[in-house]
């Protein structure tokens, strides 16, 4: 048998072999997924935009946002910015709904490359920063006419909320930052977890190959389970399906050049410790004691760097919102606005 058949013989064996167990790695879905994404997908979906909804649009890119409140007066807006690769549905719609009966205007928008918004065709052009994120955020503030707002940031989303509050200072109320950093290559901690960040690549690889409606939510719930770490908590299979059936089939879907897009521009961001120290903005900082990406470490140095900032840490918490710490969280979000209402 001539050489390069040997070769092609043992590549080919060498890839059926890793694509196996990579099939057959991954979290444990909890019992009974099957039965329950089965359910979703033969249902008629709920409705998940209950507000205004429209565009702004930043050089090169067009980017979606809802503004949801009651009908009556409210008590002041807040602007939600969400994690890395994530879209506007990926905030819970409990806790969304929370803050809506408290009486605030919630307004959640699709990042450049997700959901609504424009997407990117390449990893290479345009190239852009956590800074232009934060700039797209205040463009849906003018197209509300709404002169100040809350921020709050989950994970990236804190990052980019950092990055508006120091952009535009006057246009910020507070600045909540969840389970966040302000450098996260930040030499002097521990860095984002490199094992989460692996498990995560093999359960899009795992369910990935094969893109079916089933296994695209498959793969979130698995997702969901690798971020919740050690904490104690059911994951919300049955919303989890609907919410990401409803991207598949009503919106966009899902941006497979997202995650990279994004990691990009974290990167190309830096540092904002130094900046973050000259604001004067009533700040909260909040993480999960059992977050396995992002170490506590960076929230706790985060605290220390912001003049005005108050912490809570969550003991049962992982790198995610659970439903059953909705309550407790917009409790202490709402005590957080109050430091400086509008």
């Amino acid at each position: 048998m001539k050489p390069f058949k040997i070769v092609g013989i043992s590549t080919i064996a060498f890839l059926t072999i890793v694509s196996a167990m990579i099939s057959f790695s991954g979290p444990q879905l909890p019992e009974d997924s099957d039965r329950t994404i089965g359910g979703v997908l033969k249902s008629d979906l709920p409705e998940f935009l209950k507000g205004k909804t429209g565009y702004v649009y930043p050089e090169n890119t067009t980017v979606w946002y809802e503004s949801i409140c009651k009908d009556t007066s409210t008590r002041g807006a807040i602007l939600l910015f969400m994690g890395i690769a994530n879209d506007a549905l990926s905030w819970p719609q409990g806790f969304i709904d929370l803050l809506v009966e408290a009486g605030y205007q919630v307004i959640r928008f699709d990042y450049r490359g997700t959901g609504m918004s424009g997407w990117m065709p390449d990893l290479e052009h345009p190239l852009y920063s956590l800074t232009d994120l934060a700039l797209d955020a205040k463009l849906i503030l003018d197209a509300l006419q709404i002169s100040k707002a809350h921020l709050v940031g989950v994970s990236m989303g804190g990052m980019v909320a950092q990055a508006f509050a120091i952009h535009f200072p006057k246009r910020t109320l507070t600045l909540t930052s969840i389970m966040s950093s302000g450098n996260v290559v930040d030499k002097k901690i521990k860095g984002a977890s490199k094992k989460v960040a692996f498990d995560l690549a093999k359960i899009g690889f795992k369910y990935g190959v094969f893109p079916t409606e089933r296994n695209i939510i498959k793969m979130h719930v698995a997702a969901r389970l690798i971020l919740r770490g050690e904490a104690d908590y059911r994951i919300d299979v049955k919303g989890t399906a609907e919410q990401v059936l409803y991207n598949l089939r009503k919106r966009n879907g899902f941006n497979p050049l997202a995650f990279a897009q994004h990691y990009q521009a974290v990167r190309r961001s830096g540092s904002r410790y130094a900046q973050l120290r000259k604001l004067e903005i009533p700040s909260l900082v909040i993480h999960g004691q059992k977050d396995p990406f992002i170490p506590i470490d960076h929230s706790k140095k985060l605290a220390s760097v912001l003049s005005y900032s108050k912490t809570k840490w969550f003991a049962n918490m992982g790198h995610d919102i659970p439903p059953g710490l909705h309550d407790a969280l917009t409790v202490e979000l709402i005590k957080q606005f109050e430091r400086n209402p509008e």
